[in-house]
Formats: structure tokens, sequence, C-alpha cells
């Protein structure tokens, strides 16, 4: 369910703007949304695990407020990830 070392090796020399540069928001959505895809796959095959759904529900929390902050700060990133990483984000509905 969690990703290998060298999974997040990847991710970071991907993502990040130097080798070392693990707690950019860039880097944190692209290491969330890949142990979101994990976790999701291991729900499918194990649908009464509500201790890891718990789990994801927080892992998927966390990435929209990181996703929040890129889209605030720097627009163009944003799209750039939600692209690349193929986020999609579930409009609100606005109350009248």
């Amino acid at each position: 369910m969690s990703i290998t070392k060298e999974e997040r090796q990847e991710l970071i020399q991907e993502y990040g703007e130097h080798s070392e540069d693990t707690g950019s928001a860039q880097v944190q959505v692209a290491i969330l949304t890949r142990r979101i895809n994990n976790l999701t796959e291991h729900l499918r095959e194990h649908p009464s695990d509500h201790h890891s759904r718990r789990g994801l529900l927080k892992m998927v929390g966390k990435r929209k407020r990181f996703l929040d902050y890129l889209k605030k700060e720097n627009p163009e990133i944003h799209e750039k990830l939600k692209q690349e990483l193929n986020i999609r984000i579930r409009k609100t509905q606005e109350r009248k």
C-alpha cells in the first residue's frame, strides 16, 4: 500500500526543484497521488477494510489542501500537475 524508497526518489526527481526537494507542494501531491492510487487498488480487493478507507479519505483531503494552495500560489503548476497525474477534482455545489 505504501510506496518504496525508489518510487519516492523517482517522484522527487520528476516533480522536485532539486534532488533533495521533498517538501514542496508539487512533490507532496505526487507522492500522495501514488499512495492514493495504491490504496485504491487495495480497497478494490478488500472492500471491508474500513480502517484503510479512513486513511485513504485523510490522504485525499490532504492532497486537496495542497492543490488548493498551489491553485492560489501558482495556477500554472496546479493545472500541469492535474494533467500529468490525472487528478480529477469534484466541483463542490455552491450554496444559494
